[in-house]
């Protein structure tokens, strides 16, 4: 019996499990699959182990180097302050935040268009093309000169300008990087993959230290040391496009180092996300869904604290340390330290929430340090004289900030599905991403430095907020869980259903009582009433 397929999908869009047959005929992601098959393909736990490590291998390198690089460019920003920038470049007041803001800016003006281009436009182009993007606009800050001008604001234009492009080319990164990982693995699977490209942000930090040390010892009549760091990091990035190009594989169906067999056990793999596996059509139903769901707001407003606060350590975290009165090599060192702590936390976090299969509530427990950490850096700055000591404590329990991220993300993609509802849903998180971010500089003025204290209340509130947002989502997706409990009972499925997505082994998905017609197509989590929603 043929299963109905749409042409204009161009998905696996199967109410039959995947077949050799099927992904042999599917050439790329725009034709339909040919569903007339007749072996169909069973997955074993040896099976599962073996393409899960198989995709490990493949897939997640080439990740991890991308998000190191996109982190490594933002980091050394905060490096190339510390090594004169402001000076050089005549910098006054809140000149250095709102150059540090720009790229935040061009993030969420970008939003809408990442949405588009991440389902219309097939990774392997789209990444290279971005990385490339990204690394110029890395290298042309280095160009930023000093205008001779009674208007300062005219010495901020360059900078600000080839921060704006930063932003622009980074905007995909993180809803790109997301959906690949939703796309090739299941979702008991995606938190420890999400913490393997996301955890570099702590790698970046501990190499951006390391690289603005290194060339910050430079003393060139021709270049300053700041754009010597700027320079270098963006040659780099721009000189890993080529090498992204040839081993990045985004899609099941056109793996290289998958032979036909395989690629149909790999799409069995995550049947039970219930989330589709990819389509190049871009369904505004989807964008319309994603307006009044309410797990947008939640989930963006829970980006927008957790990105608030990590934008005192990224941009300010070095100059922070430098006003405590450490030199401008011994702030860079000390943040070392503290981008190890990052990559721990990360992990740490990422790791409870796939071995207690709770992401919320390891969440609340994972910001519990950083509301301790910003609590003791305002008091540590609150008298007549500042405690140093207990300021670099606080600062380091800010390290935490970090885990928050692949937390969340983890648990939208999770409780997401639709290839252009899942894009759109991270290309929103992003915007709240880029909010927070903007708003964070903002209230950290030249003005309140060394001890900041006006930042650090509003921090300490937002963070209070944050757990708040957080108390909600659980009672979101509740309410989630039991409309589709109603939606199944009304077809005449049972309204309880196992989540075999969620084991640690495999299992395979559908057997009997008409589950699993759903699970390959591209409908959206409120569409599909088989969907169950993770906590």
């Amino acid at each position: 019996m043929t299963s109905q397929t749409d042409t204009k999908q161009g998905t696996l869009d199967l109410e039959r499990k995947p077949s050799i047959e099927m992904i042999e005929d599917a050439e790329d992601l725009r034709k339909p699959i040919d569903a007339v098959a007749t072996e169909v393909i069973e997955v074993t736990e040896e099976d599962n182990a073996r393409l899960r490590r198989m995709i490990d291998k493949r897939v997640l390198p080439v990740l991890t180097w991308c998000y190191l690089l996109q982190i490594l460019d933002k980091f050394v920003f905060g490096y190339g302050n510390v090594y004169g920038m402001s000076a050089s470049l005549g910098l006054q007041g809140t000149d250095y935040s709102l150059a540090s803001t720009m790229n935040n800016v061009a993030q969420a003006a970008w939003m809408p268009f990442s949405t588009y281009l991440i389902v219309k436009v097939p990774a392997k182009i789209l990444m290279p093309a971005l990385i490339v993007g990204w690394g110029t606009a890395q290298a042309c800050m280095a160009a930023s000169h000093k205008q001779i001008s009674a208007d300062t604001r005219l010495s901020l234009g360059g900078l600000a300008a080839a921060r704006f492009f930063l932003g622009l080319f980074e905007a995909g990164c993180l809803p790109l990087f997301s959906v690949i990982t939703a796309h090739w693995y299941r979702r008991s699977e995606q938190p420890i993959r999400v913490a393997a490209w996301y955890s570099t942000v702590g790698l970046g930090q501990i190499i951006a230290a390391v690289i603005s040390f290194g060339f910050g010892k430079i003393h060139s009549e021709k270049l300053e040391s700041w754009r010597i760091i700027f320079i270098v990091v963006g040659a780099i990035t721009v000189l890993s496009a080529p090498v992204v190009w040839y081993f990045l594989e985004a899609d099941i169906q056109q793996a290289k180092f998958l032979n036909s067999h395989e690629k149909a056990m790999a799409i069995e793999r995550v049947r039970a996300n219930q989330t589709g596996t990819g389509t190049r059509e871009f369904k505004w139903a989807h964008i319309w869904e994603v307006l009044y769901d309410p797990k947008t707001y939640l989930f963006g407003g829970l980006s927008l604290c957790v990105n608030f606060g990590a934008t005192v350590a990224t941009a300010f975290g070095p100059t922070l340390l430098k006003d405590m009165g450490f030199t401008k090599e011994t702030a860079s060192l000390l943040n070392a330290p503290f981008g190890a702590l990052q990559f721990l936390t990360i992990w740490l976090g990422s790791y409870l929430t796939q071995r207690f299969k709770q992401k919320g509530i390891i969440l609340a427990a994972m910001m519990t340090p950083v509301l301790l950490g910003v609590a003791l850096l305002y008091q540590a700055n609150i008298g007549q004289e500042r405690q140093l000591h207990m300021a670099l404590g606080a600062y380091y329990c800010l390290s935490f900030i970090w885990s928050g991220n692949p937390i969340i993300v983890s648990w939208m993609v999770a409780n997401t599905a639709g290839q252009t509802k899942k894009s759109a849903i991270l290309s929103v998180y992003n915007g709240f991403n880029a909010i927070g971010s903007i708003a964070g500089p903002l209230l950290f003025n030249s003005r309140d430095s060394p001890r900041y204290l006006p930042g650090l209340r509003a921090t300490l509130g937002v963070f209070s907020a944050m757990m708040g947002c957080n108390a909600l989502c659980f009672v979101a997706l509740y309410l989630l869980n039991k409309q589709r409990e109603r939606q199944r009972v009304a077809v005449g499925k049972p309204a309880k259903i196992r989540d075999t997505s969620m084991l640690n082994k495999y299992e395979t998905y559908g057997q009997g009582e008409g589950l699993g017609e759903n699970a390959l197509k591209d409908l959206t989590d409120f569409k599909n009433n088989e969907f169950t929603y993770v906590y």
